[in-house]
């Protein structure tokens, strides 16, 4: 396959992503998720392991993920989305979004865009005093990520986030745990 083909693949898929996310967001009566009070942006910034999820279609098969937020001096967010497709050994893929803060009074609510000029809902719903284990829900409650700063977490403090996630109105046995290995 050409470079060329790769890219348009690419940036298909990630157009359909968008207009799946969209398309989810217009529909649903439930209540909006509310996100947490108030997140520091300098603190939340850095290497998350995506520990469990509710995925996208882009990554129901995902080994080894990591989000990477770094915050722009124009105030976005530049993410870098990396994992391995299918195995630990898998071709590596990366997805670089950028999160736009729509929320400013909390820091907590972020329009996330994969293309342009759409924006998906991307709400910090939980997020520990430490900053090291968070939870990125949607009002649709259709995606959802369980995420930490290390790729595991104790069964007991997985067991509590999976409760928040419930209690947040997610059907929770969508929930695909992450195989990691580094």
């Amino acid at each position: 396959m050409s470079k060329a083909t790769g890219r348009k693949k690419s940036r298909n898929a990630l157009l359909g992503m968008t207009l799946g996310l969209i398309a989810a967001g217009c529909a649903g009566s439930q209540p909006p998720i509310e996100p947490v009070d108030h997140v520091e942006l300098k603190r939340f910034m850095g290497d998350w392991y995506v520990i469990a999820s509710i995925p996208t279609f882009l990554e129901k098969d995902a080994y080894n993920a990591v989000e990477n937020y770094a915050l722009n001096d124009d105030g976005s967010i530049a993410t870098t989305f990396t994992f391995r497709k299918g195995s630990f050994d898998g071709k590596k893929k990366i997805y670089t979004p950028t999160g736009f803060v729509t929320d400013t009074d909390s820091n907590a609510v972020w329009g996330m865009r994969f293309v342009w000029p759409i924006k998906a809902d991307y709400r910090i719903a939980y997020l520990d005093e430490g900053y090291s284990r968070t939870i990125i829900a949607r009002n649709k409650r259709d995606y959802v990520w369980i995420m930490a700063r290390n790729p595991t977490i104790a069964d007991s403090e997985y067991d509590e986030l999976v409760r928040l996630i419930d209690e947040l109105g997610y059907d929770t046995s969508k929930l695909r745990k992450v195989p990691h290995l580094w």
